[in-house]
């Protein structure tokens, strides 16, 4: 199991957890050519992280690589039953990571295409978030799209501005 070997500070709070895991920060496949991404925020617990992992590993019969992109840094405490209201914060017992969604949670090679999907999809029966399958080609495609509509949307605006169009955001300011 993943835990930390030293932190500076014990106990964290809870914190938020918004936005979209970009491509700066685990959102693009880069060990593997087949991957495992969150489709919703969340946390992951690290048993939970372990438990998928040697259900990917037997599945492909140790053959193979497989990557795990996250780590458990963030402490979750919890107080002991029937305890009384106060008397400071509970005790650390698990540690989790932070999911955003588009984020990579694990990624395999030297397998079979759909020898890696079953083996992920088993693996993402045992965490608590939805998740999809992807591959190097539909990450591409998937990135081919964003650059094509940012293209046309540039386009489109250039072609505004000769014909002398205000565009509704524009207007508005």
């Amino acid at each position: 199991m993943q835990i930390p070997k030293r932190v500076a500070w014990r106990k964290q709070q809870k914190g938020k957890n918004r936005g979209h895991a970009e491509a700066g920060s685990g959102g693009l496949l880069h060990f593997g050519e087949f991957g495992l991404q969150a489709a919703e925020c969340g946390r992951i617990t690290a048993k939970q992280i372990e438990a998928a992992r040697v259900a990917m590993t037997r599945h492909v019969k140790r053959g193979g690589n497989i990557w795990i992109r996250i780590f458990p840094h963030k402490p979750i405490t919890k107080k002991a039953a029937e305890t009384r209201m106060g008397s400071g914060k509970g005790n650390v017992e698990e540690w989790a990571a932070m999911i955003k969604p588009g984020r990579i949670i694990f990624e395999m090679a030297g397998v079979p295409q759909n020898e890696a999907f079953e083996a992920l999809r088993l693996a993402s029966h045992k965490l608590p978030l939805k998740f999809k399958m992807i591959n190097k080609k539909m990450e591409a495609d998937v990135i081919a799209k964003k650059t094509a509509t940012s293209v046309a949307r540039t386009a489109l605006k250039a072609a505004d501005a000769k014909a002398g169009r205000t565009t509704v955001r524009q207007a508005t300011k």
